[in-house]
């Protein structure tokens, strides 16, 4: 691959050429970097999808970041989040637990110099990465790791980002910064960095999928869709609702895959109101069973999509078909009006409208954005707008879901589908194709 401004010559981290999987990462069985496993290339491979370059997709996030930056004039950036450290680097490091434990830091300067703060004695988790031009320690400033110390770690800190602000950023002293801990903001404060909001930055630079992310992209969702049906096989009377959720978990884990958002399963009366957890409800024959996936897949990609099915051989009844068409009937027609150019509020305005028994428990959005995990932009309801909603245009490489639930106040059942959607030149493509119940459609 020749040179761009963001590559870093004759850098002894860089991936040996002669030893690499087809999507560019290392061969080496004992390799530290994560990723797909032989069960998921074999699958994709039958399947015919082309696997993302991961050197190329990397350059292209980095990028995305550095146009960002500036376009506003900002020095650099300064990351705690781990989904952005991710996008910024392509870097895993405990991701669940550092997104409540902060100890990982990633700055991005306006001219693509990236440095990463790592959790103690993880240098080595990142070598296969040259795009990362330092590697430190020391971005902890939480009370459960520093105690009554915290102060004195986030000056010291806060040292090291003035330091290379002066270094890359000159006499520009605008920092973007996603979130921090109230003592490492006070530290940048009192040193005279201007510290702005750094989500605007990351949720423009992430809202346009690059080729390879589109790749990655669907790789995830074919190894979603296969570990879904495993969970259909796991589901069966006398199987616990858990039991048919973990089905899920432990095929996204053996394809590749990283970690579930929510456990969004449920069954029976349970699926009415939404959002109840899986649990150890028993399934019968003749149970409805709805999910959302809220998966994080392979290459740390997100797959959210959504379907509702009956337990057993039986036929639903005729009120679970006539909720099922509705939330069926919502999602496509939906789907029909996306494509490059329209505005969000637009979609709002023509977007299919729920039968009024089913909008007080209508669902949070019509349509979100979906990358590394759900991402801007959110389009909600009419119902919604005046207090959420907000303006912007769909372009392409945009990934969108859309999705609905459909339950009426006091009811039984809730349905819930849910597809995941790319905006293409001319329209868009769906993604997820998993297929509805044509049981509940007849």
């Amino acid at each position: 691959m020749g040179s761009t401004p963001f590559s870093i010559s004759a850098n002894s981290r860089r991936i040996d050429p002669t030893r690499h999987r087809p999507d560019g990462s290392s061969a080496n069985n004992d390799r530290t970097e994560i990723g797909p496993t032989p069960l998921a290339f074999a699958e994709w491979a039958e399947s015919s999808l082309e696997v993302p370059h991961l050197p190329t997709m990397r350059e292209y996030r980095l990028g995305r970041l550095v146009q960002q930056l500036q376009a506003r004039d900002l020095a650099g950036i300064l990351l705690f989040d781990p989904l952005n450290i991710r996008y910024a680097t392509d870097t895993t490091n405990m991701q669940l637990w550092t997104t409540h434990n902060p100890a990982r830091a990633c700055f991005v300067s306006a001219g693509g110099h990236v440095v990463l703060w790592d959790f103690h004695g993880c240098d080595h988790l990142s070598a296969h990465l040259p795009l990362v031009s330092e590697l430190r320690s020391g971005a902890s400033f939480f009370f459960f790791e520093t105690g009554d110390r915290t102060d004195q770690h986030a000056k010291r800190f806060a040292g090291q980002v003035d330091e290379l602000l002066r270094t890359h950023g000159g006499a520009n002293r605008r920092l973007a910064v996603d979130r921090i801990e109230v003592a490492g903001l006070r530290a940048l404060d009192a040193l005279g960095v201007e510290v702005c909001s750094g989500q605007e930055v990351t949720e423009y630079a992430r809202v346009i999928k690059g080729p390879d992310e589109i790749k990655a992209m669907r790789c995830a969702v074919a190894s979603c869709e296969a570990s879904i049906r495993e969970m259909r096989e796991a589901m069966h009377a006398g199987a616990t609702e858990n039991d048919v959720w973990a089905a899920l978990h432990a095929g996204n884990i053996r394809r590749g895959g990283e970690w579930i958002e929510t456990r969004i399963l449920s069954s029976g009366p349970r699926t009415n109101p939404w959002y109840q957890e899986s649990g150890p409800r028993v399934l019968s024959d003749g149970d409805l069973v709805s999910f959302d996936t809220d998966l994080i897949g392979v290459y740390g990609m997100c797959v959210d999509m959504s379907r509702s099915w009956i337990c057993g051989d039986l036929q639903p009844t005729a009120e679970q078909k006539r909720l099922y068409q509705i939330a069926f009937e919502h999602i496509h027609h939906n789907t029909e009006l996306v494509r490059p150019g329209v505005g969000f509020t637009e979609l709002t305005k023509l977007g299919h409208r729920l039968p009024e028994s089913c909008r007080a428990q209508r669902y949070g959005v019509m349509f979100h954005g979906v990358g590394l995990c759900d991402e801007y932009p959110c389009i909600r309801y009419p119902e919604d707008v005046e207090s959420y909603g907000y303006e912007g245009v769909l372009e392409p490489g945009m990934a969108l879901c859309v999705e609905a639930y459909i339950g009426e106040v006091g009811g039984r059942d809730g349905i819930k589908l849910e597809n995941q959607l790319l905006v293409t030149d001319d329209g868009c493509e769906v993604l997820t194709r998993y297929p509805f119940e044509d049981r509940f459609l007849k």
